[in-house]
């Protein structure tokens, strides 16, 4: 079992992005082949953080030219380079889906498409920069793998597993600062799922920010009587569906939650695995079918009925059923 943060480490917030220029320095530092190509905000993904480790020569800003930095990050790919892109989700993704499909995923280089200031979690900068189907599109390119992790220790090592994973990886990552779940310096796997809580009555599978929401929802329910077990789904392709099937089978229901549209993302993955192989009643906390707005993210959450009092609600529905 991955070791998670203590109490006191769960109080120190910090945005996944912030892992971002971090630990491709660290890489570099090793030895690793690692270059960063980025779309005019060097700043603001945090991959500025490898020209200051020494590595200037490892940066390449393409401006404001998603589609240009994707090219480019094919390119470097082809002569040896293990080549991330950074950028923010709703232009990373979105602006340059065609390069990431027809040049990076066709052709399965490695270049790891990294992008931050994904979700709502962007907040206030509003329903125009909240990419929310980021997870979908990803995830239905062939070739591509999809890493969500849940805080800053979390991101650190999706970035270290992309960079050992050859070909297309997509590692999605946010803005605003969150608690830690786990301890500094995990290790997580490609197509691993992790039981962060047991439980008997219901299952909730989550990614992302979601993940302390759902942990939070897990005490409250507690509280309550009910007991669930909490799975972070950190590797949403490929998809753990060993251990989502376990607890499911134990507890005959689940609750998926995610910062991100309920088309085609973690809740559909986990829908097909079930209908294939164990049909269960299922709820779904996420975006429905709408933009986001501007907004303070915690606000946002409750808003957008994605916090941890909606998971209790989506717990009790699915009980009911």
């Amino acid at each position: 079992m991955v070791k998670l943060a203590n109490e006191e480490q769960s109080q120190v917030k910090r945005a996944t992005r912030a892992a971002y220029g971090a630990t491709l320095a660290e890489l570099a530092n090793e030895g690793l082949p690692v270059v960063a190509v980025d779309a005019d905000l060097t700043g603001s993904t945090t991959t500025k953080k490898l020209a200051d480790a020494g590595f200037a020569d490892r940066l390449f800003n393409c401006g404001i030219a998603e589609q240009n930095m994707v090219d480019v990050a094919a390119g470097l790919a082809a002569t040896g380079h293990i080549a991330y892109t950074g950028s923010f989700a709703v232009f990373g993704t979105g602006r340059a889906y065609d390069q990431i499909r027809n040049t990076v995923c066709y052709s399965n280089l490695d270049v790891k498409i990294a992008p931050t200031h994904a979700g709502i979690s962007v907040g206030p900068d509003g329903g125009s920069h909240q990419m929310l189907e980021d997870v979908s599109l990803m995830r239905g390119l062939p070739n591509m793998r999809v890493l969500v992790p849940a805080d800053y220790a979390a991101a650190r090592a999706a970035i270290r597993l992309a960079a050992e994973t050859p070909g297309p990886v997509y590692v999605r990552m946010g803005r605003a600062s969150v608690p830690a779940v786990y301890a500094d310096g995990v290790e997580l796997e490609l197509g691993r799922a992790y039981v962060l809580r047991e439980g008997s009555d219901a299952t909730i599978v989550a990614c992302g920010v979601e993940v302390e929401q759902a942990l939070k929802a897990a005490q409250m329910l507690a509280a309550e009587g009910v007991e669930v077990e909490v799975i972070d789904a950190f590797s949403v392709k490929p998809l753990d569906e060993d251990t989502v099937l376990a607890s499911v089978g134990k507890t005959g229901r689940a609750v998926v939650a995610e910062e991100h549209s309920v088309y085609g993302g973690l809740g559909s993955a986990v829908a097909e695995t079930l209908a294939r192989s164990n049909p269960a009643p299922v709820e779904f906390v996420g975006m429905r079918d709408q933009f986001g707005k501007s907004g303070e993210f915690e606000e946002l959450l409750d808003y957008f009925d994605l916090g941890s009092r909606a998971i209790v609600e989506a717990v009790k529905k699915v009980m009911a059923r």
